[in-house]
């Protein structure tokens, strides 16, 4: 959950409530103000932000004051043109809404880009680079962007695996050359929850795709790579940036295992579609030429 959100749902009381309205209202400029200068703004003492800070499980202000511009940070970034929830309008003419949706995938990308952390990315890549067996759990929505994944992470030997039927079992089935994969936008499911504790009983390395904030998959996993976080669960047109900022960490992390052997994977991949792929075209851009690994 993020940390704006537990601001607002959390039980404060009257004076805590009246800093953290302030705190919403001055956003990015808290950066330069004091814990005495905001207890003077809002009538309060500067051990409410003390308070505040420790009912979030922070050690003091000054850490939840990092945490939050960060996120401010974060959620000005991009996204300023058009809403993740309700991308296009009535209104709009075909033409729009298609100028629109390619700017809000060119938004996503840039954004999920943004959150990648560079040893968090290869920590994930050698996971799945030494795993001889990755498994994927999630609910089925997710499990059909993995399609692609897992197809071609197969076409370069890497035996992945789409739990979708008796998931615990595959789970319980696992052991410590498996890396299990669990994708979860909210970090909260249920369903994948629940699989955490057959995998650390089995010692099994987890890898999560979710989204920003803490979460209980992301406090369980191993390693974390973050989905851009814009969505509403229900009230949206269409779940357009979760979809997009999930197949494009996949295609991450499938260039990244890639490239760990990539003469190798190339000369396997071109020979295996050689032997496989019969397709036939009279396009000369899609003529084939001989490919010095093969």
């Amino acid at each position: 959950m993020l940390l704006t959100e537990k601001l607002k749902q959390t039980g404060f009381s009257p004076s805590e409530r009246a800093v953290i309205d302030y705190l919403f209202a001055q956003r990015e400029l808290i950066e330069e103000k004091t814990m005495k200068q905001i207890a003077e703004a809002t009538y309060t003492h500067p051990s409410i932000l003390s308070r505040i800070a420790h009912k979030l499980e922070y050690t003091g202000w000054v850490e939840l004051k990092a945490g939050l511009l960060e996120e401010i940070d974060y959620l000005n970034r991009h996204f300023s043109d058009v809403d993740a929830n309700y991308p296009f309008a009535p209104e709009d003419g075909l033409m729009a809404v298609a100028n629109k949706m390619a700017a809000l995938k060119q938004m996503t990308i840039e954004d999920t880009l943004s959150l990648l952390d560079h040893e968090a990315f290869e920590q994930a890549v050698t996971m799945l680079h030494e795993a001889r067996h990755i498994k994927i759990f999630s609910i089925v929505h997710n499990l059909l962007l993995c399609h692609d994944f897992k197809a071609k992470m197969n076409r370069i030997g890497k035996h992945v695996s789409l739990c979708e039927v008796d998931p615990e079992f595959e789970a319980a089935n696992s052991d410590e050359t498996t890396c299990a994969l669990l994708i979860s936008y909210t970090g909260e499911s249920d369903t994948t929850l629940r699989l955490i504790p057959y995998l650390k009983q089995r010692h099994v390395p987890v890898l999560a795709l979710t989204s920003v904030g803490e979460n209980a998959i992301s406090n369980e996993a191993d390693c974390t790579l973050r989905l851009t976080t814009r969505e509403r669960l229900y009230s949206k047109i269409g779940s357009f940036t979760s979809n997009d900022s999930t197949q494009y960490l996949l295609d991450l992390l499938y260039a990244g295992v890639f490239s760990k052997d990539y003469e190798a994977n190339l000369a396997y991949k071109i020979n295996m579609s050689k032997r496989l792929d019969h397709r036939k075209s009279s396009s000369e851009i899609m003529q084939e030429e001989e490919h010095p690994f093969t």
